[in-house]
């Protein structure tokens, strides 16, 4: 009863006084009629205080008040005694004699007013307390609907610090929470009762409690009018109080929980109403049921089977939760019909081979084989485990008669970590298709109850869900909740009710659902389908379930949760349960049931007798992403040579010309960008380029030859340091913008830049995703500053670095890291490269042979590409590259700060015309080439200390005996470059300088490779700030005096001569 008290308490409005203030309040009413719109200004003229009127108390005055805004609008929208009511008071009735009964309510002679006044108040107020009770259960009922399989569950919810739906019967264990106390919730009546007059006068006791409804026995069999805002009276607008609760019992507290009061938009819950109230909607025909029979029957066989084969094997099997196969199915075939016809999905290990061979149909001789441990790796990588592999299949939807693809992307066992992936693969798949509303093109996201309340990454792929260039127009999520996290009980794992909460914060709908009720899973997954083709915006299905097993078949779970797996041993399976129910019903006989197993395990045996003729394992036939006609039939590159990445001079000037104007007409510019736009048009006369000038000439080109470009991140569109500015604002328009970009040519590939939510875990998932969609598109995502990649280190781990060689799957992404020791402390300094340069698969003990193509063949056989540029004209070349190549890696490209305007740093456009290339290494051609065996010292370096070595060696007069080589592709190394370099400056010394401090940047990486490339015939010395925990000084003297420190021993010629 206590809950009860609570969750009203959280329910009432306002208090008296409160009222009484909201009164003078005044709002005014737009209503539209025959003759036209009229604006009201409600005035209310009640000449009685809030207190003479006893119904105008704090549980009832927002309900008056929006009867009293509906009687403005149409006086016959509300029903007569308050229109009585309302004339009264606007007519100036006395203090407390405002209500009159109608002659339908008092009968054939009207009594005085004052006479009627106690009837009166009883009426207005059993019409209040019924609204409020059917409000109540609509807001609180899924707290007591009937989610546990098990039986043995209770969340506490008289904490809980938001209202909900207590009562659904959804927990199959009934043991939610895994806390086995004995509650059973009482506050409202549950489908245990039989719903009859002696219960219903029992939960009317209950609700007296405290005099909130104020109904009793005597009112069970009087008729209420219903009010708009629900619909179960189906064609009757009143209906007896225990017919009310009766239906209201039925809707909300059975084995369907819904959540949807805390949505701020009417139309939608009244969707959702129409949805969970209407009496009869929940009727299945006898196909129906015996479809959804066989997709039980597939489901769970197919465990047992896999089970029986391999006992003793790992694989995540969906005991307990069988039910998932038919909600999925479920959600495709109402998609389909309404018009979709590619599924991207996302999920986590336990049920993916249920999945792949139920619901996207891989044959399943292909599962079977990956149990034998001799089977044989036809493809280059590592590989990976059957639990985590994707796959893409295009076939006939059964139900639709229609063409439907279905993707699941590959994963890892970073819980969670694939559902940005999913999104930005599903936002390709839209845009290349032209599905500007999701109509055509939907992704399905599947969770555990514990990773989806504990993982943020669900939180950050949640707020991409609305914003305009993330959207993906609505994702159905399918929460299989075990009501466990490996061995943590709930209570342990999350401090909100439901594993589900994270949801609210897009208004998405929550629907709970009991597993083991696979009609109720099977019309709440209609109903979600529904919702997001109808209203494109995200929806959760919380399967509320079980896990027969540990997790996984060798875990043991009794050490930790005794009493809930001693009661999981005594639950009978969902499919016996169901098959029981419906030869009950007579919708089937025992026979066909029986057939129906049968049917499906000669299947799986004829199947499991194909798999033993497997001896090659291809992770190709498991790729999520095809991408037919970029490569050969094998799987292989069409060719192993990159054509020149340079441009004529005529195509740089027409994409100069548009980096430096404003191509619409009327548009007012801020006058320090006009001064921006000038620079680049002199630039462009001087035929040269600086940072952001040589970025625009590379994606404009490639935009101009039909490759799309997308470029992402935090701040991208002005860029961090003010550089870019590829999206121009009107001053004097409010959100007028202009990107030039998009103006170059009529044929033109779209140029989608945008600004990104403050993510980059889910931001970077998510361009990844994109990425994967189609390789004729260069996607770029740029960190705010480089270090910021570390909260997104999972996805550099876990997809782009490994993400070939587990998956077969290549992909083109570009990280733009901003890195350089500029003294402006630890947390902006480094992008932290000996991370990406540690995770490089190269030898670092082998030369490669130099071979005419090794620049090529390097490529190809890398995991990605790792390049810190110096000059701005490399930078053009490495983008343009990276969709010239013959195939697609990762580009980890570290980005200059100071560089965007050092005046040094410029290009000429001789070195970006035709014929011209990416330089891996640009070599001494200073004074040094002119007689190199006068050079005694080689400074190799990278990026922007190259400008700091050449001003520190002028000011020594060093040109001709110190020579500086900048390696600007660091991963693959250039071996054959370097050995050049060697050869040439035979008589130096070896010194490998950077900015950072020794045990990070590029040393560690560099050294080993170099010493290997000249047959360790000299050693590298080290001219560089000392090892340190942090990447920077905070203080900018230290870091000045760091540096002075380290251009000192990099040109002191007797630094190494001891060694």
């Amino acid at each position: 009863m206590h809950r009860l008290r609570t969750c009203a308490a959280r329910l009432r409005p306002l208090t008296a006084s409160q009222a009484a203030q909201t009164v003078a309040q005044q709002r005014p009413i737009t209503a539209t009629g025959a003759a036209g719109s009229r604006t009201f200004q409600p005035i209310r003229s009640y000449s009685a205080p809030v207190a003479s009127e006893p119904f105008l108390n704090g549980t009832s005055s927002n309900y008056v008040e929006e009867m009293y805004y509906a009687w403005l609008e149409n006086p016959k929208s509300v029903h007569k005694s308050w229109d009585v009511f309302f004339r009264n008071a606007n007519a100036g009735a006395p203090p407390g004699a405002a209500y009159q009964s109608p002659l339908g309510l008092a009968g054939p002679q009207l009594s005085s007013l004052v006479g009627t006044q106690p009837n009166a108040e009883k009426l207005v107020e059993d019409h209040l307390a019924v609204q409020t009770l059917i409000r109540a259960y609509q807001v609180l009922g899924h707290h007591n609907a009937h989610l546990d399989p098990l039986g043995i569950s209770c969340v506490n919810f008289d904490d809980a610090p938001i209202r909900g739906h207590h009562v659904a019967q959804l927990d199959p264990l009934g043991i939610m929470d895994a806390d086995l106390d004995s509650c059973v919730p009482t506050d409202i009546i549950t489908s245990s009762d039989k719903l009859d007059v002696a219960v219903l006068k029992k939960r009317l006791r209950f609700l007296m409690v405290g005099g909130f409804y104020g109904l009793d026995e005597s009112d069970l069999e009087k008729v209420f009018r219903l009010p708009t805002t629900t619909f179960i009276g189906g064609s009757e607008s009143a209906l007896p109080l225990k017919e009310i609760i009766r239906r209201l019992e039925m809707a909300y507290c059975q084995h369907i929980g819904v959540e949807f009061m805390f949505i701020n938009d009417l139309e939608q819950c009244q969707w959702i109403r129409q949805k969970f109230e209407t009496p009869g909607l929940m009727q299945f025909t006898l196909e129906e049921k015996r479809t959804l029979l066989a997709r039980m029957v597939r489901s769970t066989r197919f465990e047992e089977f896999l089970q029986k084969k391999w006992s003793a094997e790992k694989r995540f099997g969906l005991e307990g939760c069988e039910s998932l196969i038919p909600a999925l199915k479920t959600i495709i075939d109402k998609s389909s019909e309404n018009g979709v016809e590619n599924i991207i999905m996302g999920m986590p290990h336990r049920g993916r081979l249920n999945v792949l061979a139920n619901v996207i149909r891989k044959e399943l001789e292909q599962i079977f084989c990956q149990f034998d441990s001799k089977l044989e790796a036809a493809d280059e990588g590592s590989g990976d485990v059957k639990y985590h592999l994707g796959m893409y299949h295009r076939r006939i939807n059964r139900v639709t008669d229609r063409n439907i693809t279905l993707s699941l992307v590959a994963n890892p066992s970073h819980l969670e970590a694939v559902d940005p992936v999913v999104q930005g693969k599903t936002k390709a798949e839209q845009f290349y298709c032209g599905d500007t509303d999701g109509k055509r093109v939907m992704s399905i996201l599947l969770h555990g109850d514990a990773a989806f309340a504990g993982q943020g990454i669900v939180y950050e792929t949640f707020h991409l869900s609305d914003l305009p260039s993330y959207t993906t127009h609505g994702t159905v999520h399918v929460v299989v909740n075990n009501q466990i996290g490996f061995t943590t009980d709930p209570r342990m794992a999350r401090s909100s009710p439901y594993p589900t909460d994270v949801a609210r914060v897009v208004n998405a709908p929550i629907f709970h659902v009991n597993a083991d009720d696979p009609e109720a899973v099977t019309y709440v997954c209609k109903v979600a389908a529904e919702w997001r083709a109808t209203f494109h915006k995200d929806v959760v299905v919380d399967l509320v379930c079980y896990r027969r097993m540990g997790h996984n078949e060798m875990d043991e779970p009794m050490f930790t949760q005794p009493l809930m797996y001693k009661q999981i041993k005594k639950q009978k399976p969902v499919l016996q349960k169901y098959a029981e129910k419906l030869i009950a019903e007579g919708a089937v006989s025992r026979q066909e049931y029986e057939e129906e197993i049968a049917k499906y395990d000669k299947i799986c045996e004829e199947a499991f007798a194909r798999s033993k003729d497997e001896k090659i394992l291809h992770i190709k036939h498991w790729l999520d992403s095809p991408w037919p006609g970029f490569f050969t039939l094998d799987g292989q590159p069409k060719s192993m040579s990159c054509p020149s990445t340079g441009l004529s001079e005529e195509n740089l000037n027409q994409i100069g010309l548009v980096a430096s104007s404003v191509p619409v007409e009327d548009f007012t510019i801020h006058g320090g960008l006009s001064r921006i736009l000038k620079g680049r048009a002199e630039m462009v006369r001087n035929r040269t380029v600086d940072w952001a000038l040589a970025e625009y000439m590379a994606l404009g080109s490639l935009l101009k030859e039909g490759i799309h470009v997308r470029l992402s991140g935090q701040d991208v569109e002005r860029g961090t340091f003010s550089h870019r500015h590829h999206v121009l604002h009107d001053q004097n328009v409010d959100k007028r913008t202009c990107i030039p970009m998009n103006h170059l040519a009529p044929d033109q590939a779209p140029y989608t830049v945008c600004n990104s939510s403050l993510s980059e875990y889910g931001v970077l998932g998510f361009e990844l995703g994109f990425a994967m969609a189609s390789p004729n598109a260069l996607i770029l995502w740029e960190a705010q500053f480089g270090d910021f990649h570390n909260t997104a280190q999972c996805i550099i781990d876990q997809f782009i670095c490994p993400g070939q060689a587990k998956w077969v799957r290549q992909n083109g992404i570009v990280l733009l890291l901003p890195h350089g020791m500029e003294g402006m402390g630890p947390e902006h300094s480094s992008a932290r490269p000996e991370r990406f340069l540690q995770m490089c698969n190269d030898d670092p003990d082998v030369t490669p042979n130099l071979t005419e193509d090794l620049a090529v063949r390097q490529l190809y056989d890398c995991n990605w590409i790792v390049v810190n540029c110096s000059s701005p004209g490399n930078y053009f070349h490495v983008l343009r590259r990276q969709i010239l190549l013959p195939f697609r890696k990762p580009l980890i490209v570290f980005t200059p700060k100071s560089l965007l305007r050092h005046p040094d740093a410029r290009s000429s456009f001789d070195g970006m015309l035709p014929g011209t290339h990416f330089q891996r290494l640009i070599p001494e051609d200073g004074p040094a080439a002119q007689r190199p065996d006068a050079v005694k010292r080689l400074i190799f370096c990278t990026g922007k200390v190259y400008y700091e070595l050449t001003k520190e060696r002028q000011r020594r007069g060093l040109e001709e005996t110190v020579a500086i080589s900048r390696m600007e592709q660091l991963s693959p190394f250039p071996f054959d470059q370097v050995k050049a370099e060697f050869e040439r400056f035979h008589n130096a010394d070896l010194v490998w300088c950077q900015e950072e401090h020794k045990n990070q940047g590029y040393y560690d990486y560099v050294k080993p490779r170099i010493r290997t490339t000249i047959n360790k015939a000299k050693n590298v010395g080290y001219a560089g700030r000392d090892p340190a925990a942090a990447p920077a000084t905070g203080n900018k003297n230290t870091h000045l005096v760091e540096l002075r420190r380290f251009l000192d021993t990099a040109f002191d010629l007797e630094a190494f001569s001891e060694q």
